[in-house]
């Protein structure tokens, strides 16, 4: 990606990291309101609407926390189209229903299709992670989220009460298993595509 000028709105971005209560607001007064009025109008309610505003934030935060992300077009035009994708996979979920989409014309630039999609696909990859991750035995689990809050390996050992080869082995096992879990999941490659 070449050198892309970071966007004014980035504030939005920093105040979710930052847990700013008055930003937070400002995106719900600015931008929840269209969302709410586009799920309504495509087989959705205000709860619904809701549930997806949550889940989209927190993909926001999280792919600011871990990937340092950089707004480099109007919050309004990514936090939209990050909904909206995630509606439509909503409905794509349970299909069962007549979905009827209203397309409404967009200004959205290529900014923002391109970051949205980086996010939805990090949002997605972190869903894979998660379910896989809740595939290994208790034993991994609990030494893989023990390294993910404490660093040196010999605290993690001593936390454990093992020892630290067998701690640093088992690591490197479980987190072998996690990896071809992960692998071997149909969506990996549907992400991977």
């Amino acid at each position: 990606m070449s050198e892309k000028k970071i966007h004014e709105d980035q504030k939005y971005v920093d105040g979710l990291l930052k847990n700013n209560s008055f930003i937070i607001q400002a995106i719900y007064d600015k931008f929840v309101p269209k969302v709410i009025n586009y799920i309504k109008q495509n087989s959705g309610d205000a709860d619904k609407a809701q549930d997806v505003i949550q889940d989209t934030l927190i993909t926001i935060y999280n792919q600011a926390s871990e990937k340092k992300l950089q707004l480099t077009c109007p919050f309004d035009a990514y936090f939209f189209l990050l909904c909206k994708r995630k509606w439509l996979n909503e409905l794509k979920k349970s299909s069962n229903k007549e979905v009827t989409i209203n397309e409404e014309v967009l200004s959205i630039n290529d900014e923002a299709q391109e970051l949205a999609f980086e996010t939805s696909i990090f949002g997605e990859k972190q869903a894979l992670f998660k379910e896989m991750f809740q595939k290994l035995g208790t034993a991994c689990k609990d030494l893989l989220k023990a390294t993910f809050k404490i660093k040196p390996m010999e605290e993690v050992a001593k936390s454990l009460g093992v020892t630290y080869a067998y701690a640093r082995k088992k690591k490197s096992l479980c987190i072998g298993k996690l990896t071809e879990l992960v692998r071997e999941s149909p969506k990996f490659n549907q992400l991977n595509n």
